[in-house]
């Protein structure tokens, strides 16, 4: 029974270890779908997102899922901590629970006081192991304790560095798409003397968004579950945009930098699947078509009166299904798990930029005071 004991705690200790590494050491994927960390945030999130459905759609639903990753962190920490201590505490008691406790006999209660203040390198001494075997096993699971507090002081600053990398490149959107970002607010707004030119620079510094949040988000897909500072903000929807704004650019923008747009398109679309297969969100068409005919005419007619010169024929419309069809069910199934809206191809009419507004202002009060040069309906 001592050696089954002993064996089963050694079991703990390896699976936890081997899963920390996993998660927080290893920079790349793992394929592998029975994990700890895995089935933590499968078995954490569906119930903590099935009481958010149960609120109506606005900032305090959106309040309630910002809290989720953060918290299950701090939680997934813990259960981490908790796996190592049980499992010492088993080796302990399959050892025979050879230690010196001071006023009262030994147990498993006492193997796990043993264990939890060894961990956390307390050193109260009244719990003291009396066999070699018990000594090496404390030193080991002290030795262990510091390990682990180091691991968690590195690994919360690379994640809190990857989120706000990630937040920058989103909010600088805001000026540029809209809020929420679409594609055809996107072409509109650089419609400019110079405006082509600085699309096919903000298309190549979201190429390298891209990348960079295919790498974080993969090593770390507890960034995922982090959301943005506006209800009108995610990095599902900039994403979303990216791959609208150079689908648009690829079939039909004359002069908008197709070879660009091309290669923006290849890393965000890398980016959705391989996120997609991280959740294991199959893909799955959107119920309502984002982009119908008579939406995909009105868009036109929107990219015309903006001055852009968009190719005619139904051989672009075609193409432009041929290559929504590639993204959007990938898209549509991350922003279903994590309860993230998808941006529109076109902005709400008399829609404002999260620059132009305030928490002073009423939604039927006055618009936000333009600078110099913006007109109010006009933006850039």
């Amino acid at each position: 029974m001592e050696i089954l004991a002993g064996v089963f705690g050694a079991a703990i200790i390896f699976i936890v270890l081997w899963d920390a590494f996993e998660t927080i050491v290893l920079p790349r994927r793992v394929p592998r779908r029975v994990r700890l960390t895995r089935l933590f945030y499968r078995s954490t999130w569906r119930p903590w997102s099935a009481l958010a459905r149960l609120l109506p759609p606005g900032k305090r639903r959106e309040t309630y899922l910002s809290f989720f990753g953060p918290l299950s962190l701090l939680l997934l920490l813990s259960v981490w901590a908790a796996g190592l201590i049980v499992g010492f505490a088993i080796m302990h008691w399959a050892l025979g629970s050879a230690i010196n406790v001071v006023d009262r006999s030994a147990n498993f209660g006492t193997d796990l006081y043993l264990s939890g203040t060894t961990f956390f390198t307390l050193g109260l001494g009244d719990v003291i192991p009396r066999t070699p075997f018990s000594r090496a096993l404390t030193v080991i699971e002290a030795g262990m304790g510091f390990g682990f507090l180091a691991l968690v002081i590195g690994y919360l600053p690379v994640l809190y560095q990857s989120f706000s990398r990630r937040e920058v490149n989103i909010t600088l959107l805001d000026a540029r798409a809209g809020s929420p970002p679409t594609a055809a607010e996107l072409l509109r707004r650089h419609n400019t003397a110079q405006g082509l030119d600085a699309l096919q620079r903000l298309l190549h510094d979201f190429e390298r968004w891209a990348a960079e949040l295919l790498e974080s988000h993969i090593s770390y897909p507890v960034l995922a579950y982090f959301r943005s500072q506006h209800v009108n903000q995610s990095w599902l929807g900039a994403l979303t945009t990216l791959l609208d704004a150079s689908a648009l650019v690829m079939v039909g923008i004359e002069g908008g930098g197709a070879r660009q747009a091309q290669l923006t398109f290849a890393i965000a679309r890398h980016a959705v699947v391989d996120l997609a297969q991280v959740f294991v969100t199959p893909p799955r068409s959107p119920a309502a078509d984002r982009l119908s005919p008579a939406e995909f005419s009105k868009l036109r007619a929107r990219l015309a009166a903006a001055g852009l010169q968009f190719s005619e024929g139904g051989a672009v419309e075609a193409r432009l299904l041929e290559l929504r069809r590639m993204y959007e069910p990938y898209v549509n199934s991350l922003a279903d798990y994590l309860q993230v809206s998808i941006p529109a191809w076109m902005p709400a009419l008399q829609a404002r930029d999260n620059w132009q507004t305030s928490a002073w202002e009423k939604s039927s009060g006055p618009a936000a005071p333009q600078p110099a040069g913006i007109a109010a309906d006009e933006h850039f």
